[in-house]
């Protein structure tokens, strides 16, 4: 037996413990979300990613002041990693959209909540095209 003293406080005491079960995935709104973040991608962000893409691309001119130098070339390395950022939105989002369909899919049956686990979500997650890191120099 732990003494009292020893056993911390009564509110820590049950720490970790849940009485309400497992958590489970609503399959058939996963399926309408995953309908909604696909389609919101294709329609309303994709259609503007060429122009975005060109107006980020755009070039500063040459400088000849040291700290103008230096700024523009900040500023190139910033429109790079915008650029960037801009594509693994749009590529890790319609993933992340593709993912939901599939889990979706693949579980509408009755017997669907017994068998999805934590690990077919990573599985169907990592199906996507994977995201490059960021240089180590990237905030």
């Amino acid at each position: 037996m732990i003494p009292e003293e020893d056993r911390g406080p009564t509110w820590l005491r049950d720490y970790g413990f849940t009485d309400f079960g497992d958590i489970a995935a609503d399959i058939n709104a996963m399926a309408v979300y995953a309908a909604k973040l696909i389609a919101n991608v294709q329609d309303s962000y994709a259609p503007h990613l060429g122009a975005l893409s060109q107006a980020v691309a755009t070039p500063l001119p040459q400088a000849e002041f040291g700290e103008l130098k230096l700024f523009f070339e900040q500023h190139a390395v910033a429109q790079g990693r915008t650029e960037t950022n801009v594509y693994r939105y749009a590529n890790g989002t319609n993933a992340l959209g593709k993912a939901a369909e599939k889990i979706s899919g693949d579980y509408r049956g009755s017997d669907a909540f017994s068998h999805a686990t934590v690990a077919d979500v990573h599985e169907h997650l990592n199906a996507g095209e994977p995201i490059p890191s960021t240089d180590a120099g990237a905030a």
